[in-house]
């Protein structure tokens, strides 16, 4: 690899971390109207994700880079196995621009696979680890998946039988040679772990040995025709009008967002920063692996998915200094350190994200686990993802009250259903414009242009500034569930309840809970003379879409409220289940 130039390695070492009194010098509403604009510094790097990589190999070459509970890499040897890997995949003809499908819960094999493909200039396709036949069927149809590196399976899902499900040829397939009516566009599957090569699958093992000297000496010359502003990672959200869309990112997008996020942390090469969210998600790809190179600082991952007391046993182990996680997440190491007190002395700062935080638990994040510089973060997969972040010394009412002020190099305005600017403290849309915004959803330029407009993506998300510039997410344009952190989108659930021969209408949205901040409801019309019930529904679901997707709470009523004319009013339902709900548990 080639070492950066100023791009990164020189601007970082010139501006560092941004001072927090000049940032925040000039992030308030602009002539008293809803628009605000991030600080012009530090510098955007115009670079590509092998080229942040090298850079902190450079830098930091024998710390460690990569914490799992049975390996550690440090960044040298991971340079070493990113290029290895990167090899394998040229050897089985895969190149720039290819898409590379990855379906795993957090690994280190996950990890390799986001260098190595970005090393190569391939899409790297992440698909959520609770997909199911028909969501993992059209995600790899989509965008056209050549290649899907999985794990065996996870949990309940058995990742490895289900692409077997979906293409059959396997078992009499050549590895490299597959041609499965289903996936038509799928040639190869590499499956992590102890699995032999056979049967039309590559152990991921094998692949990392398939390049020689001629693969080896491709890389340089490929990554000599990367551009920062080429497609480099697809990351499916739920649509409000149907299937998923799968936001298409660049390098500028991601190595940009990952610094400015860790830069608000004050992330340096001397911390060890604990990753427990989903690598499928920005959260852990960008905000966390690419976040931590951009600081040379080491990730430590707990396990494949979040558990809270192996979680805590890291954060001990290793001497975190940084967390991310969800407030749930957090709930939950909170009530395990009642029981189970660890040495979380080491710990300062993090980020919680995915859904409010309330102020009780931010004051026990900061005294319990030690977290005085927990910070909160908005934003949203198609602008990579975060826009709006608070310092570590923003008040615990304003960090949990608010999502923060505008990030770095953004301009951020809120809007009224005309678009017109409302004046600063009054609600509306939140529309972003700057380096972020994705490229567009993949092979969809009609949703593309209706999200982005004049260069401003249109979140959905309803918002108010203050007077200070921070800003307050008040409620959603269009009816997103926020499940735990997981968005969900009613639409999409609706449309697979319609393919239920038994039910004539549909209706999804959120209610209230405890714990995760909202639930899926669903109510259902029955076709006539059909006997539909609750169970049966959930049945239909299970297996066919995410667990997070299945409702919860069913009601199957005999018809739905509607407006004179004819849109089926959530609202009503949604305050008829909960008090429902409440009787309930009134009982």
């Amino acid at each position: 690899m080639t070492i950066l130039n100023e791009s990164i390695a020189d601007q970082i070492q010139k501006f560092g971390v941004s001072d927090t009194a000049a940032e925040q010098a000039d992030l308030t509403p602009r002539d008293g109207k809803s628009y605000v604009q991030g600080p012009a510094n530090p510098p955007l790097a115009f670079a590509t994700i092998p080229q942040l990589l090298q850079d902190a190999v450079a830098r930091y070459g024998p710390r460690d880079a990569l914490v799992f509970p049975d390996r550690t890499l440090s960044y040298y040897d991971l340079d070493r196995a990113v290029d290895a890997l990167a090899s394998g995949l040229l050897a089985l003809g895969l190149e720039k621009g290819d898409r590379v499908g990855i379906w795993s819960p957090n690994r280190l094999e996950w990890v390799l696979t986001q260098f190595a493909t970005a090393r190569i200039g391939a899409i790297l396709v992440n698909i959520n680890p609770a997909y199911r036949l028909s969501e993992l069927e059209y995600a790899l149809n989509k965008v056209g998946c050549k290649a899907l590196v999985l794990a065996p399976a996870f949990k309940s899902s058995d990742y490895l039988g289900m692409v077997r499900t979906l293409a059959p040829e396997l078992a009499t397939a050549e590895c490299g040679k597959l041609h499965a009516a289903r996936l038509p566009h799928l040639r190869h599957v590499i499956v992590m772990g102890d699995v032999p090569d056979g049967q039309g699958i590559w152990s991921f093992d094998t692949l990392s040995e398939l390049g020689g000297p001629a693969q080896q000496l491709r890389l340089p010359q490929i990554g000599a025709t990367l551009q920062p502003d080429d497609a480099i990672n697809i990351q499916f959200t739920s649509g409000t009008t149907g299937q998923p869309k799968g936001a298409t990112l660049s390098h500028y997008n991601v190595v940009n967002n990952a610094r400015f996020v860790t830069d608000r942390i004050k992330l340096t090469e001397n911390d060890r920063l604990a990753i427990p969210v989903p690598l499928y998600h920005c959260f852990g790809m960008v905000m966390g692996v690419l976040g931590a190179v951009s600081k040379g600082a080491a990730m430590v991952f707990p396990g494949e998915g979040f558990d809270a007391a192996q979680t805590l046993d890291a954060l001990n182990k290793e001497r975190c200094t940084a967390l991310y996680g969800v407030p749930t997440m957090f709930v939950a190491m909170l009530q395990d350190l009642e029981t189970t007190p660890r040495d979380l002395s080491a710990m300062r700062t993090g980020v919680m994200a995915g859904a409010p935080c309330p102020v009780d638990v931010m004051k026990a994040v900061n005294s319990v686990m030690n977290m005085d510089e927990v910070t909160i973060c908005y934003g949203m997969t198609e602008t990579a993802p975060v826009s709006f972040q608070s310092f570590v010394d923003d008040p615990v009412t304003q960090r949990c009250e608010t999502v923060g002020r505008v990030h770095p190099h953004l301009e951020v305005k809120i809007v009224d259903g005309n678009g017109q600017i409302v004046p600063a403290g009054t609600q509306g849309e939140l529309c972003t414009r700057g380096y972020s915004v994705m490229k567009g959803y993949w092979d969809d330029p009609g949703r593309s242009a209706e999200a982005i407009r004049d260069g401003w993506m249109h979140t959905g998300d309803l918002a108010v500034f203050d007077k200070d510039g921070f800003c307050t997410i008040t409620g959603r344009v269009k009816d997103m569930i926020i499940r735990g952190g997981e968005n969900i989108y009613p639409r999409e659930i609706e449309e697979f309840l319609y393919s239920h021969p038994q039910v004539r209408e549909a209706q999804v949205f959120g209610v209230p809970d405890d714990r995760l901040g909202e639930e899926v409801c669903a109510w259902v019309v029955a076709a006539d003379g059909a006997e539909l019930t609750p169970d049966a529904l959930r049945q239909f679901c299970r297996g066919q879409i995410a667990h997070f997707k299945v409702p919860r709470h069913i009601r199957v009523v005999d018809e739905l409220p509607m407006t004179i004319t004819g849109k089926p009013q959530k609202f009503v339902m949604r305050d008829q289940m909960v008090e429902m709900l409440r009787a309930e548990q009134a009982k």
